[in-house]
């Protein structure tokens, strides 16, 4: 479980009127600052509502916006308010992550609970909790009491400068579009991604806001979308109402700003520490990894990937949908093997005991899909059971999200598959909010646009700043299905008709495993065993790790490129993914200790080499002071492996040069 560093631990309670840790208290007005200052948030109140604004850096982030939040149409907390109290507290703080993209995470903020009352009853109370942090801004609602909550909307605004665009995408898995705030189609998933610009006499570029939510575990979901009565202004739109008793708060509402799209994603830990702590007190059982999926649903198959696996340096097996019969039928059962017809037609093709039993054997964990239709009604039966069987984890196919009640049945589910030791893969619409720090077991989720859709390089390099801005995303990379695979086939079993291929170079796939975060790594997704030669290059697929010490995002522009760069131990992987365009860059190395040798490796689309994937590979010294050239070809990539050189510690014998004698003194 987490551990505090009691060394760096430090939480100071402050009263309402402390101007040095950065909060400024006069009639109706609360002013806030993060503790480096960068942030500036303002609360105030004016006839009879409550409104706010936001700084980055002295530059106007979110002008002035309504906050407020409906609790049935009598009790709406929206008109008729004044601020009445303020207490606040200033935390910094360290903990260490099960895993994670670093091996450590700083805590430091400024917290306030606002105290909110209504003029005609004084008696009636919420509470606006705001946490100034370096990373960003998060307030939230609390209800106070023990009064029964119908919450039906959120009036909070987000005023944006006027020319703002917006990476606008209608759900979960879906392309996004660069649009103005205008006469959008509908409503925007989360997050939401904006370009700022630089505006009339204000220094600098144009800055990146991302406004999304963090904790949304017991609560309905929002999306976003555009005030109708107010120009260059979103708001949150709820999937429906919570019914709830107080005590209780909402989701936080977070809005992160910076100059450059990458400290984005250096900084999407933001949202795990709006969440409780690690909840399981033994975690030594979660193990990340790489795994792949088992296509044919059958003995041979399953035995067939566990060798490939072992080979290849992969953690997991999965069987997909279909062993225990259709998923989507309301009569298909998950205690037990029953092949769906459709995925293989001889219904004992497969016995799972014995997969599991080779598997285990060869200390390779297995992974089982199920779909939401059996959890619902057979997740108490199955968690036993599947431990029973040694069993690694479930992959919750189709899970419904959005109200209040799937997402709490949702969230106590994986705690379920805590207690009972099995890991978490939750499948198409879920977007990850920090739960994984409070059940680590939840390792990894879909909610993005991925390579099951065969998605340009324009959409994969838009990825890393809005989807992955928000966690750990289960892209399913693929490496063997392209059109210079003669052995590969279309399959209709799985979907693809059309004989449909990737559209990025197989270096670009190589590098998603190291721009794209996922403790549970999948790999190969549309591919066989049968279908690898054993490329040179597969080593960076085998040496890859899915958790980091570290992070550093080394530039990028959201829908242009990326270079990523994490590192584990001593060794340091870097990948490049370009859009559709090819494209020229050079990548510094000053993230390497100064004073060290290293050795680079590096696998790159060289289009002439001898092998069907055309992925060149070469080796050179390199220090802190090295500058890499990357010649990426449109819809490429480059991937990089950076290890120390070891040094020969054997003791140097004197050499006599040739045709002379020793001589003694």
């Amino acid at each position: 479980m987490e551990r505090k560093n009691r060394g760096l631990c430090r939480v100071l309670l402050i009263s309402v009127w402390v101007i040095l840790c950065g909060f400024l208290s006069v009639a109706g007005e609360v002013k806030i600052a993060s503790p480096d200052g960068h942030y500036q948030m303002n609360v105030y109140d004016r006839e009879g509502k409550v409104y706010y604004t936001v700084d980055y850096k002295d530059r106007p982030v979110i002008l002035e916006s309504l906050l407020g939040i409906g609790n049935g149409a009598a009790s709406d907390w929206v008109d008729g308010l004044e601020i009445d109290t303020v207490a606040g507290k200033f935390v910094d703080t360290t903990w260490t992550p099960v895993y994670g993209e670093r091996n450590l995470y700083v805590d430091m903020y400024r917290e306030y609970v606002i105290d909110i009352r209504k003029k005609s009853d004084a008696g009636k109370r919420i509470q606006v909790t705001v946490r100034a942090c370096n990373e960003g801004i998060a307030f939230r609602y609390g209800f106070a009491g023990n009064e029964y909550l119908h919450v039906t909307r959120e009036f909070t605004q987000y005023t944006l400068p006027e020319g703002t665009l917006a990476y606008f995408t209608p759900r979960a898995q879906a392309k996004y579009d660069l649009l103005p705030l205008k006469n959008w189609p509908g409503e925007s998933e989360r997050p939401l991604l904006l370009r700022v610009p630089q505006g009339s006499g204000v220094a600098g570029k144009e800055l990146y806001v991302l406004l999304t939510e963090a904790g949304m575990v017991d609560y309905a979901r929002t999306k976003f979308v555009l005030e109708q009565d107010k120009p260059n202004t979103v708001t949150g739109v709820m999937y429906g109402a919570v019914d709830e008793i107080a005590p209780f708060s909402t989701p936080w509402r977070v809005i992160m700003a910076a100059e450059k799209a990458g400290e984005l994603i250096e900084n999407n830990f933001l949202l795990l520490n709006l969440n409780d702590p690690c909840e399981i007190k033994d975690t030594g059982w979660i193990r990340p990894g790489k795994v792949m999926r088992e296509m044919t649903l059958s003995t041979e198959g399953g035995k067939a990937l566990v060798d490939f696996a072992v080979k290849r340096n992969l953690q997991y097996i999965h069987f997909d949908a279909g062993w225990y019969g259709p998923e989507g039928s309301k009569l298909s059962d998950a205690t037990r093997v029953s092949l769906d017809p459709a995925r293989n037609k001889n219904p004992d093709a497969l016995d799972l005991q014995e997969v599991l039993r080779y598997a285990k054997s060869h200390h390779i964990g297995v992974i089982l899909y199920v779909n939401q239709r059996a959890l619902y009604r057979q997740l108490d039966t199955i968690l036993p059971l599947y431990k029973s069987w040694g069993v690694s984890g479930i992959k919750f196919g189709f899970v419904q999200v959005g109200s209040h009640f799937w997402t709490k049945w949702l969230h106590e589910a994986v705690r379920k598959c805590a207690a009972y030791g099995l890991l978490v893969d939750i499948h198409d619409e879920y977007r990850p909010t920090g739960f994984s720090r409070t059940c680590p077991n939840l390792l990894t989720q879909e909610g993005i646009y991925g390579n099951e859709e065969f998605p340009d390089a324009t959409d994969n390099v838009t990825l890393p700043f809005t989807r992955f801005t928000q966690g750990a995303g289960d892209y399913t990379i693929c490496y063997y299905r392209r059109k210079w695979d003669e052995d590969t086939q279309p399959d209709r079993a799985h979907g693809l008709v059309n004989a449909r291929f990737l559209k990025t170079t197989p270096a670009h796939q190589l590098a998603m495993a190291v721009v794209y975060y996922s403790p549970l790594q999948y790999l190969y997704w549309y591919d066989k065993p049968s279908e690898s030669r054993d490329e040179p290059e597969l080593e960076f697929f085998d040496r890859v790790p899915t958790v980091w010490d570290d992070t550093r995002v080394l530039h990028g522009e959201a829908g242009e490129y990326i270079t990523v760069a994490r590192r584990s131990g001593d060794e340091w992987y870097v990948g490049t993914m370009t859009n559709c365009d090819a494209r020229k860059l050079k990548i510094p190395l000053d993230f390497l200790p100064e004073g060290r040798r290293y050795g680079a490796k590096i696998f790159f689309d060289s289009g002439n080499d001898s092998t069907r994937t055309r992925v060149g590979i070469k080796t050179f010294p390199v220090t802190s002071r090295s500058v890499i050239d990357c010649d990426l070809q449109p819809s490429g990539g480059q991937a990089i492996l950076i290890e120390p050189v070891k040094e020969d510690t054997s003791p140097k014998r004197r050499r006599t040069p040739a045709n002379s004698k020793m001589t003694k003194k």
